[in-house]
Parts: structure tokens; C-alpha cells; sequence
């Protein structure tokens, strides 16, 4: 069942599976807010609704996923997350992605959240079993082996938030409205929302946002530390390439090492954690890029490094 196949995990730091895409040349132009780049499109996922594409050249390593469900604003259906369950899938893949953005294709959308049409022809045992789909997908994201950047302009809510709030780093323009209205639908917001959104702005302003369903603003959002940067509408795109770009020149196994040692050390004490920090710093002593580093170092020169 794909909804499960997404938890499977590598057995140690680094591994990764073999890419299983094809690639062909395109150029990709965003709604004209965005510059056209020549890219690579990864023409391999099920769904209609999300593209994923890599930047080549100078950007070789970076990966777009972008969504693309126009007539729903973003919304997420069975189709859309088939769809992403496969970007990340792919992304996970070492030998081509060292950082991913997420943003849509949709003018003044990230995405709505549910397919609420959708969701009413389910039963209640097909709604459960869905949005237990949702959330394995979107836990999957978290752990995926590169950083992640959400770029947020327009409308984040819902399931939308709640896939932004899975990816590492967000960056939103100054027009976003992001919330979690679902217990205006007599429901709570269950694809990690009430899980992510406290740990990452506290328990008091998350039950705020939760209880109320009330929508922040991408200044509101900044200063709650609900996104790492706000910028002028129609700039987040643009932000979210430069912070790719910055993670895309750094040892692409030490970026992957350090989202490890994060991510499972902030949920244990920090005995145990000083422990998981000293096991990946012992993984990357070993690599090449790390000898790589050094001789840059010495002789005032830009690192080239392979990943090994």
C-alpha cells in the first residue's frame, strides 16, 4: 500500500536507494514572479497535481516540488497525495537532491488543506484511514534526508500548514494567511498540526491558533516563530532559492548528518543527545568532503564537494 511504503527508513546515516526517474530538459517559468531557469523534470510521479523538477548548472542539487491543482486551490486529495508521497520518495534519493523547496504553481495559494468534497463521499472508516495517510506522508517529509524549504504566499491552511510545518525551514511572503481551522469543522487538526505547530511556537499560542482557528499574517507569523522569514509579497520564491543555495554549497553529507542529529536529538534528553551528536560527527570524520574542506581552507579556495 503506498501510504505505508513511505515509512520505510535507511538502515544507517547516509544510505540512500538508487533514483529510479527520467529526466528530460525544460524550461520552467513560475506564474512570471519567478525567472525562468533551465531545469530538469523528474517525469515520474503519479499524480498530475505535483511537479518535480532540478535545477541544473550552477544549482545542480536542488529540487522543486511544486503544486499544481489549480481548481481546488492546492487542495489534498488521494490523486495530490499519491503524488507527493512520490517527490519525497525521490528526494530521499542521495544521489540528486541536496535540498528541496515546496511551493505551488497556483497564484495566491500554498494550499487550502483537505479536499473537503472528497473527504464527504468517504466513510468514516475510508476518512480515517486517509488522513492516517496524510500524516505518514507528511512524518516521512520530516525525516527525508535533505533540509526542506516550505515557500509560503497567499493561503497556508489546514493540511497546508501542516505540510509546511513538516518541512525544515519556511519562508512566506508578507500577504500569507496560515491557520488551522479544523475545529470549525468540529474536527482537530490531525496530520501533525497539533503535534508540530506547539513544539515549534509553544503550547499557550498553539492552543490559541487551534482553538480559534484564527488566521496569522506573515508578519504575525515571523514574530511567533511559526516561519523563519517574511518578505514582501511575491519574494518568497526568490528567498527560499537563496537559503537553497546557501545549504546546496556545504558538505552535502555533513547537511544531512546535522537534520539527524536535530531532529532525534530534540526529542530525548541531552545526555542521550550529546551521544547521537558524537555518532554522526564520527560519521563525517570519515568522508572525503571532509579532507575536501581542509584543503580548501588551506589554499583560500571554493570546496568542491562529491558527497563522500
Amino acid at each position: 500500500m503506498w501510504a505505508m511504503r513511505v515509512l520505510t527508513k535507511c538502515s544507517s546515516p547516509a544510505k540512500s536507494c538508487k533514483p529510479y526517474l527520467t529526466l528530460n530538459f525544460i524550461a520552467h517559468q513560475h506564474h512570471g514572479q519567478y525567472q525562468t531557469r533551465r531545469n530538469l523534470i523528474l517525469d515520474t510521479s503519479p499524480s498530475e497535481f505535483v511537479k518535480l523538477h532540478r535545477l541544473t548548472g550552477p544549482d545542480s542539487g536542488i529540487v522543486q516540488i511544486s503544486l499544481d491543482r489549480l481548481e481546488v486551490r492546492n487542495a489534498i486529495g488521494k490523486e495530490m497525495l499519491r503524488g507527493l508521497s512520490h517527490a519525497f520518495e525521490l528526494i530521499n534519493q542521495k544521489s540528486y537532491a541536496n535540498v528541496a523547496i515546496i511551493s505551488s504553481s497556483v497564484p495566491g495559494v500554498f494550499c487550502a488543506g483537505a479536499d473537503l468534497k472528497e473527504r464527504r463521499a468517504m466513510s468514516q472508516s475510508e476518512a480515517k484511514t486517509f488522513v492516517n495517510s496524510i500524516r505518514s506522508t507528511f512524518s516521512f517529509l520530516e525525516v527525508v534526508c535533505v533540509p526542506t524549504i516550505a515557500v509560503i504566499e497567499g493561503v497556508a491552511l489546514g493540511g497546508g500548514l501542516e505540510l509546511a510545518l513538516a518541512c525544515d525551514i519556511r519562508i512566506c511572503g508578507e500577504n500569507a494567511l496560515m491557520g488551522l481551522p479544523e475545529t470549525g469543522l468540529a474536527i482537530i487538526p490531525a496530520a501533525g498540526g497539533s503535534q508540530r505547530l506547539p513544539r515549534l511556537v509553544g503550547k499557550a499560542i498553539a492552543k490559541d491558533i487551534i482553538f480559534t482557528g484564527r488566521k496569522v499574517d506573515g508578519k504575525e507569523a515571523l514574530s511567533l516563530g511559526l516561519v523563519n522569514y517574511c518578505v514582501p509579497a511575491g519574494e518568497a520564491y526568490s528567498k527560499a532559492l537563496t537559503v537553497a543555495r546557501d545549504i546546496n554549497q556545504k558538505g552535502p553529507v555533513a547537511i544531512r548528518m546535522a537534520k539527524k542529529a536535530i531532529n532525534e536529538g530534540v526529542e530525548t534528553d541531552l545526555t542521550s543527545a550529546l551521544v547521537l551528536e558524537e555518532d554522526y560527527y564520527d560519521y563525517v570524520l570519515s568522508t572525503k568532503d571532509r579532507l575536501e574542506g581542509l584543503a580548501a581552507f588551506a589554499e583560500k579556495r571554493k570546496p568542491r564537494y562529491t558527497g563522500e
